[in-house]
């Protein structure tokens, strides 16, 4: 059978965690709401109604490319891939392409920080496993201007993080919109992950401190993982109307 990822790789390891996926995915959240092109995620309206649904939906086209066969990978691309080019058309304008690049990015940068922070250091050759099946990812969506090596990428992640953020109106409200569908706690736990994995140009622009408070619970929470008590914390913490979806992602997609 041919996988878009093979059985082995350690990105089907990071992909296959709960833990890392929402590492990853608070993350995406602080850089997605300082991005320059994030009105196009206004534009639907899907985002700020719902940005835990919004989080899950897009999980699950990840997963369903990192698992699958290669054909059926290609599927789901091209699924989003037309998906977007609905959206354009509807708002009468192209999405550019440094803004889907962006994207890409963040999901390679965030896959290998969120890994770190919660398992282990990837070795150089891990890390350029994890670009090479985004840029493959990129590549079928037709996207330009894409590195084809890590060390590139490195260099270009580093020069969007400078060009492609700023501060704008659409960043002080999806922040209360996560505050809002999470609620008080929940949010502040978001927050301190987001300080734990995000770039220090991310933290400079959203007035986030240099260390998180989370080490100290995160290290518990490993305790607790070692004695299978993790999913009963979780059920305390994490959102009830999500907790079938977040109890889903420490398995692999049929």
């Amino acid at each position: 059978m041919d996988y878009f990822v093979a059985k082995d790789s350690v990105v089907r390891e990071i992909w296959g965690k709960g833990d890392t996926i929402l590492f990853i995915f608070a993350g995406s959240s602080a850089e997605f709401a300082l991005n320059k092109a994030v009105d196009w995620l206004y534009f639907t309206g899907r985002l700020p109604a719902d940005p835990l649904g919004r989080l899950f939906s897009t999980v699950a086209y990840a997963r369903q490319i990192v698992f699958s066969t290669t054909q059926g990978a290609n599927k789901a691309i091209d699924t989003m891939a037309k998906i977007h080019a609905g959206v354009e058309a509807k708002r009468g304008a192209t999405i550019p392409d440094w803004a889907y690049r962006d994207v890409l990015f963040m999901l390679i940068d965030y896959s290998i920080r969120s890994f770190e922070v919660l398992e282990r250091s990837l070795t150089l050759s891990e890390k350029a496993e994890v670009f090479e099946v985004f840029y493959r990812v990129g590549h079928r969506m037709g996207l330009t201007g894409l590195p084809t090596r890590y060390e590139a990428w490195l260099q270009m992640r580093a020069e969007h993080l400078e060009q492609d953020l700023a501060q704008s109106p659409y960043t002080q409200d999806l922040f209360q919109q996560y505050k809002k569908h999470l609620g008080t706690v929940r949010y502040r736990l978001l927050l301190e992950a987001q300080v734990m994995v995000v770039p220090d140009r991310v933290k400079e622009l959203l007035g986030f401190r240099k260390i998180s408070l989370l080490p100290p619970i995160l290290q518990g929470y490993k305790v607790s993982r070692a004695l299978k008590l993790d999913w009963f914390l979780k059920s305390i913490i994490l959102p009830k109307a999500y907790q079938k979806e977040i109890k889903d992602l420490d398995q692999a997609p049929a």
